[in-house]
């Protein structure tokens, strides 16, 4: 249970930096990490607005609105922010329980 634990941890990372971490998608070919950073932002607000239509046509929601869709969206991705903070300053100092993981992977 516990190593399946650890693997899913980091599994989320890793999937986490293929879209989010502009050193691994796309956006790592802009030059400028402010436009890496403002499209990151553009990203996640059509995607936030995107989901909030799809919940207030197809699933019914009354109610529902763009901003609080925006609130939700940033009260999961601040918390997944600092977690992937920890774990990148775990790696940039060599935190050994994180080359324990990587090992037992």
């Amino acid at each position: 249970m516990r190593n399946s634990m650890k693997k899913f941890i980091l599994w989320v990372v890793d999937c986490w930096r293929l879209v989010m971490d502009n050193r691994y998608n796309p956006l790592r070919f802009i030059p400028d990490p402010s436009l890496q950073m403002y499209f990151t932002m553009v990203l996640f607000t059509m995607w936030s607005v995107y989901f909030g239509f799809v919940a207030a046509l197809y699933m019914g929601w009354l109610g529902y609105s763009i901003v609080t869709s925006l609130i939700v969206h940033f009260a999961v991705l601040i918390p997944l922010f600092f977690t992937n903070a920890i774990f990148l300053d775990a790696e940039r100092d060599g935190a050994q329980w994180l080359k324990d993981w990587r090992d037992e992977e």
